[in-house]
């Protein structure tokens, strides 16, 4: 597995690039009839800095894969190793750190708190992190500028479109500068030109920033783009 030291032109991604790999990992739930294999037995790899995209029909295992990576679930069995951090074993204490520090999410449906400006929403997550009043403010400045929305800083997401509100979701994945970027159905509720932008928004950060980005989406147009694609189908890679 790679490992490397990721510096960036823009100084905003100047840590450590993520390497991914997990082995025999495994998925069950019981329901009152039965129990469900959400996934089954997967191994995989996943380069520092790249782009891969995950296809597949809902039902498949996409977003269950992305919430073991996430730290947000955790596996039935198999390992999953993150820059050499195994979190299949690791605490609450420290899965919480994981996700506040190293990984961004971005999702279908935006989740940007409605009574906070975008400014707001992206000083959050710093917030919690202790980063100073001016730290946070330069620092949401700056992301809002990568994503072309320099002029939107003071209003709420009420008032802004929804490929606006979602470029100011992937700015918010960007907070806490994570080197991991987990992106789940991120188009889903955007017309084709919004979702076009958005999709090439979530490359560039693999390829001009250096992020380890991860996609799922079941729109063969979104995933084709990206330079890596696997397919997924009943817990498995097809």
């Amino acid at each position: 597995m790679t490992m490397s030291m990721q510096v960036h032109r823009d100084g905003f991604f100047s840590q450590r690039g993520v390497a991914l790999q997990v082995s025999g990992l495994s998925k069950r739930y019981r329901t009152a009839a039965e129990e469900v294999h959400a996934l089954r037995d997967i191994d995989w790899e996943v380069e520092v800095g790249g782009a891969t995209a995950i296809m597949g029909p809902s039902g498949c295992g996409k977003t269950t894969l992305l919430n073991l990576l996430g730290g947000v679930d955790r596996p039935s069995g198999g390992t999953i190793l993150v820059d050499g951090q195994d979190l299949s074993g690791a605490t609450e204490r420290a899965l919480e750190n994981y996700r506040l520090r190293r990984v961004g999410f971005v999702f279908q449906l935006f989740n940007l708190i409605p009574s906070m400006t975008a400014s707001e929403n992206l000083e959050m997550p710093m917030m919690v992190l202790g980063a100073g009043v001016e730290a946070r403010k330069e620092r949401a400045t700056r992301l809002l500028e990568m994503v072309d929305l320099a002029g939107k800083a003071d209003k709420r997401p009420e008032e802004l479109s929804g490929g606006e509100q979602q470029r100011v979701a992937v700015a918010v994945a960007l907070a806490n500068d994570p080197a991991l970027i987990l992106a789940d159905e991120p188009t889903g509720n955007l017309d084709t030109e919004n979702a076009v932008a958005v999709t090439g928004l979530l490359r560039s950060l693999s390829a001009e920033h250096g992020k380890t980005v991860i996609l799922v989406s079941h729109d063969p147009a979104v995933v084709e783009s990206f330079p890596s694609v696997v397919s997924m189908r009943d817990g498995r890679f097809a």
